[in-house]
């Protein structure tokens, strides 16, 4: 079976789309967004290492990612509940649930990275 690069190629064009269809519409993906520009430039100022590089791009990847994932169950709940339903409510909390957890994980990295630079400018 041949590799076809342009179906691939399809396939990237058809996940940015979906990207783009989040970023301005959703407030929650723009904030986080924003957070992440922060972070980005706060370890650039504080120099972390390599390895807390990775634990930063490994948590905005979860975040982000998660964003976009109950953007889309949101989405898919509204076109297949469009009346109110107790149920699709559940599902929609239960993703967002999911994207606090996962929020709230990338914070205590980001604590455990940032706050040592942090003490050792203010204290």
């Amino acid at each position: 079976m041949r590799y076809d690069y342009k179906k691939q190629l399809r396939s990237f064009r058809y996940a940015w789309q979906g990207i783009r269809a989040c970023v301005g519409r959703e407030q929650n993906l723009s904030f986080h967004l924003i957070t992440t520009v922060v972070v980005i430039a706060a370890g650039f100022a504080f120099g972390i290492t390599r390895g807390e590089w990775i634990a930063i791009c490994l948590c905005i990847g979860m975040v982000i990612g998660a964003e976009l994932f109950n953007t889309a169950i949101e989405r898919l709940v509204d076109l297949v509940s469009p009346q109110r339903n107790p149920l699709a409510g559940q599902v929609k909390d239960i993703a967002a649930g999911a994207v606090l957890v996962c929020a709230l994980a990338a914070i205590a990295v980001g604590l455990i990275i940032f706050v040592p630079y942090l003490t050792r400018i203010f204290l």
